[in-house]
Formats: C-alpha cells, sequence, structure tokens
C-alpha cells in the first residue's frame, strides 16, 4: 500500500461555479491578512487601505455602497484622504 500522505481541502480545489471560486480567493485573502496582521499591525493596515482605494477605483467610486459599519467608516476616512503616493 502506497501512503500519499495528507490531503486537505485546500489540496482539492473544485469550485461549483464562479462565486463560490470567487468566495474561497476572498477566504485565502482574509487569512493571509490576518497572517500579516500578526506579524505586523501597521502594514496590514496598510494594506487594506490600499485595497479599498483600488477596488474602489475598479468599482467607478462605488465601493461605499457595498459596505456597512466598520468596513465603512474605515472606507470613508481612506477615500477622503488625499492620494499620497498611491
Amino acid at each position: 500500500m502506497t501512503d500519499i500522505g495528507q490531503i486537505d481541502d485546500t489540496d482539492i480545489d473544485l469550485a461549483i461555479d464562479e462565486g463560490e471560486a470567487g468566495e474561497r480567493r476572498a477566504t485565502e485573502l482574509a487569512s493571509r491578512l490576518r497572517m500579516v496582521a500578526a506579524e505586523d499591525p501597521d502594514l496590514a493596515q496598510d494594506l487594506v487601505e490600499e485595497l479599498i482605494v483600488a477596488l474602489d477605483r475598479a468599482m467607478g467610486g462605488t465601493i461605499r455602497q457595498h459596505l456597512d459599519g466598520p468596513a465603512l467608516g474605515v472606507a470613508d476616512r481612506v477615500l477622503r484622504a488625499p492620494e499620497q503616493g498611491r
């Protein structure tokens, strides 16, 4: 008998549809941001702010319409600030 090692759900990526594939990518991004935040909270905050700016640009300035609560507050703060080196 051959031992092929442990297999977990991250080894097999069989998305049922594009929505599920997008959700998996978003979950992976959130996981990576949490790892960065554990090591360097300031860097993680900078990455989140840059992501908000990029998403807002890609969505034609409508990112706020898709956020609520604390996320909306962060977006309002980041998008109101003058762009410095972005």
